[in-house]
């Protein structure tokens, strides 16, 4: 089983991130599960979102504590959080970040798969807003390979519709290329 959680600020889309991926792998046969994790916090507060996927049932009904992917929305949060919390050594860390992964510093002593993308400036240039909660798709696509472009792009325009779900997938594709991994 992969397990995901996603760190973000409410109205970033890391809810929506995470049932995007959940409904990509059921729609590619596997088994999946996605939630969020808040209270009655306001657009802008720290959001915490989950998603298992598997190829058999999940019966497991609470949060992610040793998650496998860890996506972080908003690089301010690492100010706030440790998003390495519960990974193992083999974990993938996908940040939004301007750096390149070899610039980011060892977090909690684990050495991790780190993969950085500036979502920002990619929403921003396809979107109009820096919202990048599809964009920072594109990269965990690249990064984990559980699911292909192709997997997610019915998913996103059943959401967004089509004008918008096609830039949409413009900033999922292009974060899929930038995307820098270390391994």
């Amino acid at each position: 089983m992969l397990e995901i959680r996603l760190h973000g600020r409410g109205g970033q889309g890391a809810v929506t991130s995470a049932e995007l991926v959940a409904i990509a792998a059921i729609n590619k046969g596997n088994f999946a599960q996605a939630f969020p994790s808040f209270g009655p916090e306001r657009r802008g507060a720290p959001v915490v979102a989950f998603c298992r996927v598997d190829d058999k049932k999940i019966n497991i009904r609470a949060k992610v504590y040793k998650p496998d992917v860890v996506i972080v929305l908003d690089p301010g949060l690492l100010t706030l959080l440790d998003p390495t919390e519960g990974m193992s050594e083999k974990g993938i860390l996908i940040l939004n970040t301007k750096k390149k992964p070899q610039d980011i510093p060892a977090l909690s002593g684990k050495s991790l798969r780190v993969a950085t993308v500036d979502a920002n400036t990619i929403a921003t240039q396809e979107l109009g807003r820096p919202i990048v909660n599809t964009t920072m798709l594109g990269a965990f696509i690249r990064a984990t390979g559980l699911i292909d472009i192709e997997d997610i792009r019915e998913p996103l325009i059943e959401r967004f519709g089509t004008k918008l779900g096609s830039r949409n997938m413009l900033a999922l594709e292009r974060a899929y290329k930038e995307v820098s991994i270390k391994e």
